[in-house]
C-alpha cells in the first residue's frame, strides 16, 4: 500500500472484539505504528486487566500511549486528542500508516473530531460518578468538585447531584475545570480517518468476553491487583475505577466470594461492551465489518488494506 500524508486508519469496537489482533495483522502487511485510544492501557502496571499488548507485540509494532503514566496521574480525552494528533503527524512524516486502536469512544472522538463546544456525556464516567453518589452522598462529590473547580461550585444556585456530576464529568473528560472550558473546542485534525468497526453477534461476543475473563484470572489478575496494593495505589484512583480491578478489590476486602467476583467481572464487562457498541453505533462514518469464528483476522486485514489502497488512488 502506498504511504500517504493524510490518511489514517481507526479500528474500533467493544472489548474482546479483536481490535489489537487485527491491527497487528494489518501492520504486518504495511509499515504502521499503533496509537492506542484506550483510557486505561496508558497506565503502567495495569497489564492483565486491560488486555494490554504484550512485550512481543509491542516489539513487533511500535505502540504509542501504552505504559506512559503512573496510575496516580490523571489523564483525559481533552489531553489525549491534541497529543495523539501530534503523534499521528509525526508517524505520517515518516510515511507510515497510523492505526488508531481502541474502545474508549471519547478518546477516538478526540482524535477524529476534537471536542467541539464542550464535551458530550461519557456514559462510563457518568456511571462511575453516579455509583459514587449512591455510595458516598452528594457532600463527598461536592467536596471533590470544590478541590478541582471551586468556581463552578460557587456559581451553583443550588448544589444538586445533576449539576455536581456534570461539572465533575467535564473535568474528568477534558482535564479542564468547567468554569474555564473554552467553548470553541479543539482545532479539527487535518487528516482523513477511515474508521473500521468490528461487529459481532452478541452471543458470540459475550462468549469471547467470558473466555477473556477466565484467561485473565489464569494469567494472574489477582496477583496484579495485589501488586498494585503493595505499591500503595489506592483503589479509588481513577485509573483503578475500572471493570476487572474494582471487583478484585472488593473480593480482597471480603465483599464477595471469588466465584462471585468472576461472575461480576463477566457481567460488568458485557455491560461495558454494550455501552461501547451503543456509543459507536451513533457514528454513521464507521464502516462495520461483521466478524465471526476464530480465523477472520487475516482475511479482514487483507481486505481493509486493499480498501485503503484503492481509496488512495
Amino acid at each position: 500500500m502506498p504511504p500517504t500524508q493524510s490518511r489514517i486508519l481507526a479500528i474500533i469496537g467493544p472489548t474482546a472484539s479483536g481490535k489489537t489482533s487485527l491491527a497487528l495483522s494489518i501492520a504486518a502487511i504495511c509499515d504502521s505504528e499503533i496509537v492506542s485510544a484506550d483510557s486505561r492501557q496508558i497506565y503502567k502496571y495495569l497489564d492483565i486487566g486491560t488486555a494490554k499488548p504484550n512485550t512481543a507485540e509491542r516489539k513487533m509494532v511500535k505502540h504509542h500511549f501504552v505504559d506512559m503514566l503512573d496510575p496516580s496521574e490523571e489523564y483525559s480525552a481533552g489531553r489525549f486528542g491534541p497529543e495523539a494528533r501530534q503523534v499521528i503527524a509525526e508517524i505520517l512524516k515518516k510515511r507510515k500508516l497510523p492505526i488508531v486502536v481502541g474502545g474508549s469512544g471519547l478518546y477516538v472522538k478526540a482524535v477524529v473530531d476534537g471536542l467541539f463546544g464542550g464535551p458530550g456525556k461519557d456514559p462510563d464516567i457518568r456511571l462511575e460518578l453516579e455509583e459514587q453518589l449512591r455510595a458516598d452522598g452528594i457532600d463527598v462529590l461536592a467536596e471533590t468538585l470544590r478541590k478541582v473547580d471551586p468556581l463552578a461550585l460557587g456559581r451553583m444556585k443550588e448544589i444538586t447531584p445533576r449539576r455536581v456530576i456534570r461539572a465533575l464529568e467535564v473535568y474528568r473528560i477534558t482535564g479542564k475545570p468547567m468554569s474555564q472550558f473554552q467553548s470553541q473546542g479543539d482545532v479539527p485534525p487535518d487528516f482523513d480517518v477511515y474508521q473500521v468497526g468490528l461487529l459481532w453477534d452478541r452471543k458470540e461476543l459475550y462468549q469471547r468476553i467470558d473466555e477473556r475473563v477466565e484467561s485473565m484470572m489464569t494469567s494472574g489478575l489477582e496477583d496484579e491487583v495485589q501488586g498494585l496494593k503493595s505499591k500503595g495505589y489506592d483503589r479509588h484512583l481513577n485509573a483503578l475505577n475500572t471493570v476487572g480491578y474494582k471487583e478484585v478489590f472488593d473480593f480482597m476486602e471480603g465483599v464477595h466470594s471469588r466465584e462471585k467476583m468472576i461472575e461480576l467481572i463477566k457481567r460488568n464487562s458485557r455491560r461495558f461492551a454494550k455501552r461501547q457498541t451503543t456509543w459507536f453505533k451513533g457514528d454513521q462514518r464507521i464502516h462495520w465489518r461483521e466478524v465471526t469464528g476464530d480465523d477472520w483476522v487475516g482475511d479482514a486485514a487483507q481486505k481493509i488494506v486493499k480498501m485503503l489502497s484503492a481509496r488512495l488512488h
